[in-house]
């Protein structure tokens, strides 16, 4: 059995969508929240489900660098061999990257290339594309390297955009979609069903 982390800096929706899978037919045991400040309700949902929580505390930690290196002697030494990052909104440093390269996923809530990068997230990249008057915008589910949102694409799903829509509207339309696709996606990294070749994926 694979063990993960999930790492979260807000609510934990995507998180929850990927323990209610795992629990129905478990493919990978959560080994640890990673967190980005105290007090998220993504900690809270981890201590419900008995997974413990990792949290970056400024009044623990001298600085990032600092949480990032211990966090990779934690897993490291727990043996996790996948990094989910669903909803993290701090930038993942390279080194970072290198110590589990090609087994870090993130989801990201538009339709990659579109609406990405840095200065992309949250409420930001659903105003965006309906300002830009898409037609679709959806959401991506890809492997992370150093450039922000950058890294070969896994799957995608779409969303309509609707005449009415608003940043919020549009943002819980395109989350229904997330929390099916995070949680499959996890499922066939785990069992080893992902292949990827430069910037070409393929699922077996």
């Amino acid at each position: 059995m694979k063990k993960i982390a999930v790492f979260a800096s807000g609510g934990g929706t995507d998180f929850q969508s990927v323990i209610d899978a795992n629990e129905s037919n478990q493919f990978c045991k959560i080994e640890y929240l990673v967190a980005s400040k105290p007090d998220i309700g993504a900690i809270d949902r981890a201590k419900k489900h008995g997974i413990q929580p990792l949290v970056y505390d400024k009044a623990k930690y001298a600085d990032k660098d600092e949480f990032y290196a211990d966090v990779i002697k934690t897993l490291k030494t727990a043996g996790v061999e996948y990094i989910v990052l669903a909803g993290w909104l701090l930038v993942v440093p390279a080194y970072f990257i290198k110590e589990f390269e090609n087994a870090i996923i993130n989801i990201h809530p538009s339709l990659i290339p579109s609406f990405c990068g840095m200065g992309y997230y949250g409420l930001r990249v659903h105003k965006a594309a309906i300002e830009y008057g898409v037609k679709l915008s959806g959401a991506t589910v890809h492997f992370v390297e150093a450039d922000v949102d950058g890294g070969a694409i896994i799957m995608q799903r779409s969303v309509p955009v609707l005449a009415d829509d608003t940043p919020e509207t549009l943002q819980a339309r395109i989350l229904k979609e997330e929390h099916v696709m995070l949680p499959e996606c996890v499922r066939l990294l785990c069992e080893g069903k992902i292949e990827k070749c430069g910037r070409t994926v393929r699922i077996r």
